[in-house]
């Protein structure tokens, strides 16, 4: 392997560029007309546009002529990243057809796991127990009207071929079910190019839980322990948490097992995550999903077990074995786990007006560092423009503790050390969560941003030193506008001159030396100085004249 392509942007491609940069390869990257000023193009060896004409997201998921562009390049491999074509198995075909490698799973096992519905199939067939639910993707609103009644009451909506919260609703009533099948199906079908959902019987207090696995093509399976995922809002992650805190230790391993034999069932191989809800008061648990590819929170569990995920799906790629020279990973029982980590995603929303998210020019910029910090991000730097096509995350920061306590301490210092001016952020409400008693003893669901109100309670940012720069330059530009239209003084009156006498210049410390001498001069200094004493020259006289009465100590 010599060229490696990103098919991807933002932070997950400059991710995949540091790991291929690592390994020897060189890395090159593709953009959209509006990503023509993204860091990604900048980062990889080489860049090219790609998709004129067809659209901010369509031009990343224009499948043929992309590959078609990659082997004129001399491209003989290309990884996905995630979202976009990451689960689309027209993309490792048509890098089959060019003899490109494609960094992840095959075509039939995305086929198996990328499609929701099959997965699930799967996981019946492996002993794995699922959500009650539909069996199959569904497009038509009036068949799907007939099942979802069968299911019952609260359910949820889900995209059928794609993740991370994309053509999902929860469904409480009959009568909001013809209206929210049809935005679940529109909204998947402009995300992932398919429009096909399922449903599920919707469980209200549930911990969203996902284990980390790898598998190579010589049958070897590793699971990497497990992710608490229940921080969401409208589906989608906010915070990441590695290893699950407060879990059961029997709920914790019976994950682990199943997420292994359903890999094990499936033949996979490469890096993927199989995701659960447990049920907060009964303890079951079921299998709702997997992703067959990286996940963005991936890194909460390269930090607690020290293994690049990202290096490892490229080795898989390339015929390595987990436990060979090359990759050199630990047997299932020594795989390590070292204290806590987690991961906050900011990103340029308003979480005082309904996350609506900002857009514009980035004034200032600062980052956190230090021990136990890691960022991953794209646009995050001064100058750079936050523009409406993509979603809106900034910058992944991630911290690492001894115990958990010791990570929330981290983060939260490293979310107060942030400075980002420019543009709104969702900096105040990661603090609020970070700091909240239930999210730190492991007591969170996935409803608890819609029940806890105390955390869309910010206090005002102050912004001090922009608010002055500002006023300075609308002063210098433009005039003070509590002056303005006031008449500008043009005579002044003279200062007054205080009486001197320029002829003879004052007496001091010269005259001093002259008239006591050398050495009684030298002898008050120095007691001057052992006293801590200073002062002017009318003072030292004083100070002098009273020598004889013993004055100075």
């Amino acid at each position: 392997m010599k060229k490696l392509l990103a098919l991807n942007r933002g932070e997950i491609a400059i991710r995949i560029f540091r790991a291929t940069n690592e390994l020897g390869i060189r890395t090159v990257a593709v953009y959209s007309q509006e990503d023509r000023l993204s860091l990604h193009r900048f980062k990889a060896d080489e860049a090219y546009l790609i998709g004129v004409g067809k659209g901010p997201v369509q031009a990343y998921l224009d499948v043929d002529n992309i590959v078609a562009m990659a082997a004129e390049k001399g491209v003989d491999a290309i990884h996905p990243g995630y979202g976009f074509l990451s689960e689309n198995p027209a993309l490792p075909r048509a890098c089959a057809q060019h003899g490109i490698t494609f960094i992840g799973p095959s075509p039939d096992l995305l086929e198996k796991l990328g499609d929701k519905t099959a997965a699930r199939s799967l996981a019946e067939k492996a002993g794995v127990p699922v959500v009650p639910g539909t069996q199959h993707a569904i497009s038509d609103a009036v068949k799907a009207g007939k099942l979802a009644a069968s299911i019952g009451f609260p359910l949820i909506i889900k995209a059928a071929f794609g993740g991370g919260g994309r053509g999902m609703r929860v469904v409480e009533k009959p009568e909001d079910f013809a209206g929210m099948f049809d935005e679940a199906s529109r909204e998947a079908g402009a995300a992932f190019g398919n429009s096909g959902c399922f449903m599920e019987r919707y469980i209200r207090r549930a911990r969203h839980v996902e284990v980390q696995i790898l598998g190579d093509k010589h049958g070897n399976i590793l699971h990497l322990h497990e992710r608490d995922c229940s921080v969401q809002r409208r589906h989608q992650k906010v915070v990441e948490v590695a290893p699950a805190v407060n879990l059961d230790a029997r709920i914790r391993r019976e994950l682990a097992d199943a997420a292994v034999k359903l890999a094990r069932t499936a033949g996979y191989y490469n890096a993927g995550t199989v995701e659960f809800l447990v049920d907060a008061e009964s303890g079951e648990w079921f299998f709702i999903e997997v992703n067959p590819r990286v996940q963005v929170e991936h890194t909460v569990t390269e930090m607690i077990t020290g293994i690049d995920i990202v290096r490892a799906q490229i080795q898989i790629a390339q015929g390595m074995s987990l436990h060979g020279p090359e990759m050199d990973l630990p047997k299932q029982e020594d795989v390590p786990l070292h204290g806590f980590a987690m991961q906050c995603r900011v990103t340029t929303e308003d979480p005082a007006n309904h996350f609506v998210p900002d857009y514009g020019k980035i004034q200032t910029y600062r980052s956190p560092a230090g021990f136990g910090v890691r960022l991953d991000g794209a646009s995050a730097y001064g100058g750079a423009v936050i523009t409406p096509f993509y979603d809106s995350l900034l910058v992944k920061v991630s911290t690492w503790g001894r115990r958990f306590p010791d990570a929330c301490d981290r983060m939260d210092r490293a979310l107060r050390e942030f400075r980002i001016r420019g543009v709104k952020t969702n900096i105040p409400f990661l603090e609020n969560v970070v700091n909240n008693d239930k999210f730190q003893n492991g007591l969170v669901t996935t409803s608890f941003i819609d029940d806890t109100p105390a955390l869309f309670k910010f206090s005002t940012r102050k912004d001090r030193a922009t608010r002055l720069l500002t006023y300075m330059g609308e002063v210098i530009v433009n005039g003070n506008p509590e002056v303005a239209g006031k008449t500008k003084q043009t005579v002044f009156k003279a200062a007054p001159i205080p009486a001197h006498n320029s002829a003879v210049a004052p007496p001091g410390t010269r005259q001093m030396l002259d008239q006591m001498g050398a050495e009684k001069f030298d002898r008050i200094i120095r007691q001057m100085i052992a006293a801590g004493v200073e002062c002017n020259y009318v003072e030292f006289k004083k100070i002098a004249d009273a020598k004889e009465k013993k004055i100075i100590k």
